[in-house]
């Protein structure tokens, strides 16, 4: 019988978001990844090609996988964040790779803009055209703790990621998040104010 493809197939990809997630992508090394595993190296680049190609698949993978588990909620925003910020404390593996992708992948791939672009839709009919910026705010907003700098984060007390620290850090995020939906929802944006030169 046959060995099951699928089945290598996932321990690859679980493989390499293991491995991408520690060391990016420039560090990242097929052959660990293949010990991890069990599979030979020449039926990862059968499967999956270049590393290049195997980091942008478990990247989008990802980034789809956050969006099945994380309800999105267009209309309840500081609840999406709130779930959002819970999720990547528990499990900051794809914010981990997205910081890599932002880094050693800056040119949008396909399956990242696939990943977002239900999210934009679902936000247009309130935002227009802001959704892409709402949306880029929120999620500044609810990663702001886990990408501000350490010292930054020290100077909040003694143990930055302790419960207390977070749970007042959740609560001001999503504080902000709350007065984003509500400046910005069914709201026009107000032209700039153009200096005539003549004094009233």
């Amino acid at each position: 019988m046959p060995p099951d493809a699928t089945e290598t197939k996932r321990r690859i990809l679980a493989a390499a978001r293991s491995e991408f997630a520690q060391c990016g992508l420039a560090g990242a090394r097929i052959d660990r990844i293949a010990d991890r595993a069990s599979a030979n190296k020449r039926s990862i680049y059968v499967h999956f090609g270049p590393k290049e190609e195997l980091f942008d698949r478990v990247v989008a993978q990802g980034l789809v996988e956050l969006a099945e588990t994380v309800s999105f909620t267009p209309d309840d925003l500081p609840g999406y964040a709130g779930r959002l910020f819970d999720h990547l404390l528990v499990d900051p593996t794809i914010l981990r790779l997205s910081t890599w992708a932002n880094l050693e992948r800056p040119d949008a791939t396909a399956g990242e803009a696939e990943a977002y672009r239900a999210k934009v839709n679902a936000l247009t009919h309130r935002y227009g055209d802001r959704a892409v910026d709402v949306l880029a705010l929120v999620l500044g907003m609810v990663t702001a703790w886990a990408t501000a700098s350490p010292s930054l984060r020290t100077l909040a007390g003694d143990e930055p990621w302790s419960s207390t620290r977070l749970a007042e850090h959740r609560r001001v995020m999503t504080a902000s998040v709350e007065t984003l939906q509500v400046t910005c929802g069914d709201h026009p944006v107000e032209p700039p104010q153009t200096d005539t030169g003549h004094d009233l």
